[in-house]
């Protein structure tokens, strides 16, 4: 007899009223996506979670590419003199970067960095490359890790080190660069929303907020079951201020010595992160079924009796070669109601049961992993019926999100409206623009500006803050 532990059902999941953040961590962990590194605020991602970063990374790569980006990939470790060259970008990385200062048994004379990202790097390289104006554009993107000394951690919201990909283009005129700045940003919106089925806020962030370095940051927004802010991903207009500082020049066609404009964007594993707090329940995750790498698991009842296993295997082979990504569950050792926990705690959308009885009446049971609904199908027509189901299942869950984050936006006009509405939701207020301002408000109420959208249509005349003159509508909310 098996053991009872491991014939048990899936472990308690603490509930997400109870404890968002414990929820969280029971969810990644039970659910295999990650683990704990020996190595401080690193995390290790298992297979089942690398899978979904996978399907990310595709659907990312398949857009840069058709847009004219290329892959590249540049050295991890930045000598200290080249980091040191734009000021203002310094002083914003100074306090994560880690430094490899030994070599072997070797003082290195230099301290490299090992990256927190690559503009300088890219800068250097540029700079080396770039001639005339028939060299332009350049669009180049690298998929790396990156590390940066973080003092508080969690897997895939903020760790140390952490999977993403840094796209980095110069451009001959400042048009030009603002164009692929919002291109880029529109093309994660577009991720989030379609194969995510996750509802983001796109706009400009604050000065306070830009990127260390850039003239112009946007960012795309998600709202977490907690009501805390996300930032999901970001694109920056450089304009000329790396050019200058790394000497990125290239010869117009008036023969003139001209800077390049620069841009740089970027998302990373904290998409996965935002994935499960964005649909994730007590039963644990649920996966949109565009970046779920099992599609549709199927679970034999009563595999023992004839047929059964003969009839599932058929029936994966069917759904393979409708190109659904399907996996048959033919563990002989673990109960079909363990089964079942296991792949809800995995967030498959989609499990299909199939038991003697079923194959009596030409059928099969389907399960849906959003609404938990249960209903028969014919088998001859499951390979039919399936793809809908998924689709539906995608908008579902964009939907039950989307509604979700409309029910804890509040528009507010004075400060004790914006702390009761940034206590589990976003406020969407007016704002003046100074930086006084954003600073009372995070000291009052722990929220920070998120980004300030792109439809501009006042709400009222004053800010919310200090009562003068507003000059910009925008969002705040506390934050990851």
């Amino acid at each position: 007899m098996a053991d009872e532990k491991k014939q048990g059902f899936v472990e308690h999941i603490t509930p997400r009223d109870v404890d968002f953040a414990q929820w969280y961590t029971d969810v990644i962990l039970k659910s295999e996506l990650v683990d704990y590194a020996p190595v401080r605020g690193c995390m290790v991602i298992r297979p089942y979670g690398f899978a979904i970063w996978e399907r990310i990374k595709e659907a990312l790569d398949r857009r840069f590419k058709a847009n004219g980006h290329e892959n590249v990939y540049m050295p991890m470790l930045i000598p200290e003199s080249l980091l040191l060259k734009e000021a203002e970008h310094v002083e914003g990385f100074a306090p994560e970067v880690a430094w490899v200062t030994q070599g072997g048994g070797e003082k290195l004379q230099e301290r490299l960095a090992v990256r927190p990202t690559s503009e300088t790097i890219f800068c250097a390289m540029y700079s080396k490359w770039v001639g005339s104006w028939r060299d332009l554009p350049m669009k180049y993107n690298q998929w790396c890790s990156v590390m940066r000394w973080e003092k508080s951690t969690r897997p895939f919201l903020r760790t140390s080190e952490f999977l993403w990909q840094e796209g980095h283009t110069i451009h001959a005129t400042p048009e030009e660069a603002q164009e692929e700045t919002m291109q880029m940003l529109d093309i994660y919106r577009e991720v989030a929303e379609d194969e995510l089925a996750m509802p983001v806020l796109v706009g400009r962030k604050s000065d306070k907020e830009k990127f260390a370095g850039a003239r112009a940051t946007y960012s795309m927004e998600a709202m977490m079951q907690d009501g805390k802010a996300l930032q999901a991903g970001t694109s920056h207009n450089f304009g000329t201020n790396f050019a200058e500082a790394y000497d990125i020049q290239y010869l117009s066609k008036e023969g003139k010595l001209t800077y390049v404009h620069e841009t740089s964007w970027g998302v990373s594993t904290r998409l996965i992160g935002a994935i499960i707090m964005t649909h994730g329940d007590e039963r644990g995750l649920k996966l949109p079924p565009h970046i779920a790498p099992i599609q549709v698991v199927i679970v034999p009842v009563a595999a023992h009796k004839g047929g059964v296993m003969e009839k599932c295997a058929e029936v994966s082979d069917q759904l393979k070669a409708a190109g659904i990504r399907v996996k048959l569950d033919d563990r002989d050792t673990l109960s079909p109601g363990f089964k079942f926990n296991d792949w809800e705690l995995k967030g498959v959308p989609v499990r299909v049961e199939i038991g003697p009885r079923d194959l009596e009446k030409g059928q099969c049971v389907v399960f849906r992993r959003d609404t938990y609904e249960k209903q028969a199908v014919a088998l001859s027509e499951l390979s039919a019926a399936l793809p809908v189901l998924l689709e539906d299942i995608q908008k579902n869950l964009y939907a039950l999100a989307d509604q979700f984050r409309q029910s804890r936006i509040r528009e507010v006009h004075n400060m004790e409206e914006l702390t009761q509405a940034v206590n589990g939701g976003f406020a969407r207020a007016m704002w003046c623009g100074e930086r006084a301002c954003e600073d009372a408000i995070k000291e009052q109420t722990g929220a920070t500006s998120r980004n300030m959208p792109f439809d501009q249509t006042p709400m009222g005349d004053t800010c919310v803050c200090c009562g003068r003159k507003a000059k910009h509508l925008i969002y705040f909310s506390k934050a990851y």
